[in-house]
């Protein structure tokens, strides 16, 4: 086990990950509120198990393999950017509905669905799986034990983070649903920044590399 005392840089470093804007973010806040907060956190645990998964493939060196192999990781690494430019049509397309619209008669996904986006929107997104391989080498050591069980132990951490800063962000969302739709110039700015954010984040992915 890795001594408590080594954790707080991990923690910050993981903390940073959680807050900062990304798909998992949008997908929550958006399902939130045009869904309501019972979608918002079928999607959140949708999200977390794409968390598990990174963390189970860099337990058992999988996620090393598959970023060391540069075809592997280009077809990842395109497969995420070419779901986040769709995410982005899907924003400003003609007759596309605001995210911030809390009409209960829309019809809303399936939990099905709705788990299953927040999972591949997770799973595709290679940050996550650098941002483990850049940090849990950097806190496990040998002499703290099995490296498989160290590897795990950082997983649960951030895991537990992550988890407590999303379920806020949905329930935050879902309160704020209201004030937004309420206010109708955001009808159009929401929309456009939206996208804009999504094209931002599917460029930088994109031309991300290997670490």
């Amino acid at each position: 086990m890795i001594p408590f005392q080594e954790l707080p840089f991990f923690m910050i470093a993981a903390l940073i990950l959680a807050i900062s804007p990304g798909p998992n973010m949008i997908y929550l806040i958006s399902k939130s509120i045009t869904q309501g907060k019972k979608s918002g956190f079928i999607s959140l645990t949708g999200v977390i198990c794409g968390f598990i998964f990174h963390i189970i493939m860099v337990s058992f060196g999988l996620t090393a393999v598959l970023l060391a192999v540069p075809f592997a990781y280009t077809l990842l690494k395109t497969a995420g950017t070419v779901y986040l430019l769709y995410l982005a049509y899907q924003a400003v397309r003609p007759n596309s509905k605001n995210i911030f619209d809390v009409d209960q008669n829309i019809s809303h996904d399936s939990p099905k669905k709705l788990f299953t986006v927040g999972f591949l929107t997770n799973v595709l997104n290679p940050k996550v799986a650098v941002f483990y391989l850049s940090f849990f080498p950097q806190f496990i050591k040998p002499e703290y034990g099995s490296v498989f069980t160290q590897s795990l132990e950082l997983g649960i951490v951030q895991v537990v983070l992550s988890f407590s800063i999303n379920f806020i962000i949905v329930l935050t969302a879902a309160r704020v649903a209201l004030f937004f739709s309420n206010n109708p110039v955001w009808i159009k700015v929401q929309k456009w920044f939206m996208a804009s954010v999504l094209t931002y984040l599917a460029i930088k992915m994109a031309f991300s590399k290997a670490k």
